[in-house]
């Protein structure tokens, strides 16, 4: 699988309209989004040092997550994911599970990651053995996919972030979850493998503020460290 480029920007609801207004003619709705989007639910991992969030805040280059992500709550649609970062270019590794495969994992039982084929799920067993990787944060967003043959380009409009501390079935319906954005805010995020075609770059937002390096996870782990924190000192 090859790098792709990824670009993240934090905009309001008017902002992500007006994008969609003006690509409208040439991009596509993505096929999975049966109604125009579809949820998420990421469980993301990370050491007992918290590596992963330590080296984002950093702004560190070449870095991993890992995380177990599950679609519109369907159990049939789990997959173990390890997102690799490299300056601005990702790659992702990914891995079907079931819910007994996802449910042992949760137990900490890892062992029957290593009868599987798939490179992620021996790397996987092997960080959570020797780094310890457990779960660290739920967290759940609405995504409005669309995407552009040429280039091969993806930009999609996440909303309503939200977090919540690690526990239960990962299909929990009843879960407590938080909001992490302030209102009327947004993460729109461009991906591409080839190049990103004039007509879209030159509609994204001009202001450099805009590009951010934005990051759901670290957004949803400091909403669930403050919350913890706060219920301490009562």
């Amino acid at each position: 699988m090859k790098f792709r480029h990824e670009l993240k920007y934090l905009i309001n609801y008017g902002e992500a309209e007006l994008l969609k207004e003006r690509l409208g003619v040439i991009l596509k709705r993505d096929s999975h989004a049966a109604n125009g989007s579809y949820s998420i639910r990421s469980l993301y991992f990370d050491d007992y040092w918290d590596t992963a969030y330590r080296d984002k805040l950093g702004g560190f280059g070449g870095r991993r997550k890992y995380r177990i992500r599950l679609y519109d709550l369907d159990e049939g649609l789990i997959r173990l994911e390890c997102k690799i970062k490299r300056e601005s270019y990702i790659r992702k590794l990914s891995a079907p599970l079931n819910r007994e495969e996802t449910e042992r994992i949760l137990e900490g039982q890892y062992g029957f990651l290593l009868q599987r084929q798939e490179p992620i799920c021996r790397q996987f067993y092997y960080e959570c053995m020797s780094r310890m990787l457990r779960p660290k944060v739920y967290v759940d967003y609405e995504r409005e996919p669309y995407m552009l043959e040429v280039g091969d380009v993806r930009i999609t409009f996440d909303r309503d972030v939200r977090s919540a501390s690690p526990g239960g079935a990962i299909a929990d319906k009843n879960k407590v979850f938080w909001h992490v954005l302030e209102p009327g805010k947004l993460v729109l995020e461009v991906k591409f493998t080839e190049f990103l075609p004039r007509m879209v770059r030159e509609a994204l937002p001009l202001r450099a503020a805009d590009l951010s390096a934005v990051s759901k996870y670290t957004l949803c782990c400091d909403k669930i460290n403050f919350l913890s924190a706060r219920e301490a000192e009562v």
